[in-house]
């Protein structure tokens, strides 16, 4: 096993249409992509498996609720013998602005429930990530509340998209390098400088 590609989310349709699963939307847009299938794995966790350009690759995706994210990255890490750079895990982020892709090598969990039990059950901030900006939040809104709400029907094209580029920043990064793929998809002349571990923010909840 090369890379294993963990789509953080929550189980169940009724958060199926929110901005919170905005990282299994991109999973099933890159099983749909490498022409494979999501399936019970033996752990609390669906996967998918495919060789691309010479690397075996596992999707994942955690069948526990955001905050015990970890227990999913943990075990796929333990099965495979992976270290935590052979980790890419893929997120919303209501610090970057709605549509934007920000790849990165390590960072906080920025107030992000899954990043921090990822954090907690690695042992570490290091792995690779690819953050995908639902934000901002809107004013006097709990950010938990805007992460969990349903997404509104002027909103789902533009997410829609942005998983389908979130997709194709996976594929990139597998196939190309953290490089290549930070140079492709961070890029926004227009937009304030951010640091590496993400903007400050308050916790979701």
């Amino acid at each position: 096993m090369d890379y294993a590609i963990v789509f953080l989310g929550n189980p169940g349709s009724e958060y199926e249409l929110t901005r919170h699963n905005l990282g299994f939307w991109t999973g099933d847009r890159v099983a749909e992509k490498l022409k494979c299938r999501f399936k019970p794995g033996k752990g609390d966790y669906y996967i998918a498996q495919k060789r691309l350009r010479g690397n075996m690759v596992s999707l994942v995706k955690p069948t526990t609720f955001m905050n015990l994210s970890g227990r999913a990255a943990k075990q796929i890490m333990d099965k495979y013998e992976l270290t935590p750079k052979q980790i890419l895990v893929i997120c919303d982020d209501f610090a970057l602005d709605e549509g934007r892709i920000r790849v990165r090598q390590k960072g906080s969990d920025g107030g992000h429930n899954g990043l921090f039990s990822i954090i907690d059950e690695l042992h570490t901030p290091d792995f690779p990530r690819i953050r995908l900006g639902i934000g901002p939040v809107p004013e006097r809104e709990d950010p938990a509340d805007f992460v969990l709400a349903k997404i509104e029907e002027s909103v789902i094209h533009t997410l829609r998209k942005l998983a389908d580029r979130a997709a194709e920043a996976v594929v990139d990064y597998v196939t190309r390098g953290f490089g290549y793929t930070a140079g492709k998809y961070n890029v926004k002349p227009s937009a304030p400088p951010e640091s590496d571990d993400g903007a400050e923010r308050p916790k979701e909840v």
